[in-house]
């Protein structure tokens, strides 16, 4: 493989930055206890984490069937990380929440990503990484109509 910046697609390059991050996000979670954690757990998390959600818009957010997404609910629930409550006036309306087990997990998630980020910064610098953070952050906004669009597993 060449040196040459351009001899590489930049869309290969993504590839390979993002399965860095998630191999060495879930290494290190399985270092710090978390040897339960699959990938897909993150998207449910952080829709848990913002709102109440459910299995129809975890779905939805996943890019999978309902189907899908309540096994997935239903194995997070199982191990601690969502909790699943019911709506007043409305017993069939299960939203599921965050757990207090889920939110030290999405904790240690950002953590890691901080440790992952300063050792990138101890290669291209701290300034270069703030230029790369900007220039992604512009990029995709500018192809979203002006907002960041909700990260989506790709199956």
């Amino acid at each position: 493989m060449s040196d040459a910046a351009g001899d590489i697609p930049l869309a290969r390059l993504f590839a390979m930055a993002y399965r860095y991050f998630v191999d060495t996000l879930h290494e290190r979670l399985r270092e710090r206890g978390w040897g339960d954690v699959r990938p897909a757990y993150g998207f449910a998390l952080l829709a848990a984490r913002d709102a109440p959600t459910s299995a129809t818009e975890l779905a939805s957010l996943m890019g999978t069937s309902k189907q899908a997404a309540s096994k997935l609910a239903a194995v997070m629930i199982e191990s601690g990380y969502l909790v699943q409550g019911t709506e007043a006036g409305d017993g069939r309306q299960r939203p599921l929440r965050l757990s207090p087990r889920g939110g030290r997990l999405l904790a240690d998630v950002e953590s890691i990503y901080e440790e992952i980020e300063v050792e990138w910064a101890g290669v291209i610098g701290a300034a270069a990484l703030g230029r790369l953070r900007r220039s992604l952050r512009a990029a995709i906004a500018a192809s979203h109509a002006g907002e960041l669009p909700a990260v989506r597993p790709t199956w």
